[in-house]
C-alpha cells in the first residue's frame, strides 16, 4: 500500500472521497449499483489498484446498515445458489489480480457491466408481457440454476478485481423478477457475506493494510447519512423507476470505467 498517497491528499480530495462513502449508503438502501461512481471517485483519488483496498471496508459499512434495514426480505434460496459460483469468481478475479494492470482491469469490468445491462433491458422487455409475481423466477429449475452460476461467477470476478459486483448481481435480482424489498433484502445479505470473505484475499495481496484502514475509519462515519437518505427514498420511488436507476447506474458505471 502506498502510504504517501494515502495521506497526503487535499482536504478537497478527502471531501470527494467523503462524498462517494454517502453515495455508497445511499446506493446500499436505495438504488444498488450506483456504488459503481463511488468506485470511479476513488480510483480518480487513489492510484486505482490501492483504491480497491480503500473501498471495501467502507462498502461493508454500508452492507451491515443495509442487513439491518432489510434484514427480513432475503430470499436465501437464491442466495445458497449463488455463493458456490461467487467463490468461484473470488478465486479467478484473485489470479487476474496478479498480472493485470489498471487498464486492463477498468476496461474488462466496464465491458461486463455494459453486456449485463443491455441482456437486462432485453430480458425486461421480454417479461413485460408477461404477468407480474411477488416471487422471484425459481431457482430449482436447470434453467435458473445455470443463470445463477454464470451471474455468481461474473459477480465474484468484478467484486474481487474492482468492487464492482454490485452492477452484475443487479442485473441477474432484476432478471430473476426480485420486486424491491426483496431486491435489496437479498442483495443486503450476498454482498455483506462476499464482501467480509474477500477482506483476506485483498489483505494477502496487500491493498488493506492498518493506514488504510485508518483512513477507513475516517470515511465510514459518512456513510450512515447516506443510508438514512437511501432509506428515505426507496420508499418513494415506485418498482418501475427503481429498475431503471439500477440499469442507468450500471451503465454510467460500466461506461466511466470505459472512458477513463
Amino acid at each position: 500500500m502506498n502510504t504517501m498517497t494515502l495521506w497526503h491528499i487535499s482536504h478537497w480530495e478527502f471531501a470527494v472521497l467523503a462524498a462517494a462513502a454517502v453515495l455508497v449508503g445511499f446506493s446500499k438502501t436505495a438504488v444498488s449499483g450506483a456504488n459503481t461512481v463511488s468506485l470511479a471517485i476513488f480510483a480518480a483519488v487513489l492510484p486505482a489498484r490501492e483504491s480497491t483496498g480503500v473501498l471495501l471496508p467502507i462498502l461493508i459499512a454500508g452492507d451491515v446498515l443495509a442487513v439491518l434495514t432489510y434484514r427480513r426480505h432475503a430470499h436465501w434460496p437464491t442466495l445458497w445458489r449463488l455463493f458456490p459460483a461467487v467463490a468461484v469468481g473470488v478465486v479467478v478475479g484473485t489470479v487476474f489480480l496478479v498480472w493485470a494492470d489498471d487498464e486492463v482491469v477498468r476496461t474488462s469490468i466496464g465491458a461486463i457491466l455494459l453486456f449485463m445491462a443491455g441482456v437486462t433491458v432485453w430480458r425486461r422487455r421480454q417479461a413485460e408481457a408477461e404477468p407480474e409475481s411477488d416471487e422471484p423466477d425459481a431457482v430449482s429449475t436447470p434453467a435458473g440454476r445455470l443463470k445463477a452460476r454464470s451471474y455468481g461467477v461474473l459477480g465474484g470476478f468484478t467484486t474481487m478485481v474492482a468492487n464492482a459486483g454490485g452492477p452484475v448481481m443487479s442485473m441477474y435480482l432484476l432478471s430473476a423478477g426480485f420486486r424491491k424489498l426483496g431486491f435489496l433484502g437479498t442483495s443486503a445479505f450476498f454482498f455483506l457475506i462476499v464482501n467480509v470473505s474477500k477482506l483476506p484475499f485483498s489483505a494477502g495481496l496487500g491493498l488493506i493494510d492498518g493506514h488504510s484502514l485508518l483512513l477507513d475509519a475516517a470515511l465510514a462515519v459518512f456513510v450512515v447519512p447516506g443510508a438514512f437518505l437511501g432509506t428515505w427514498a426507496v420508499n418513494r420511488i415506485n418498482q418501475r423507476l427503481f429498475e431503471q436507476l439500477v440499469i442507468a447506474a450500471t451503465v454510467v458505471g460500466g461506461a466511466q470505467l470505459l472512458l477513463r
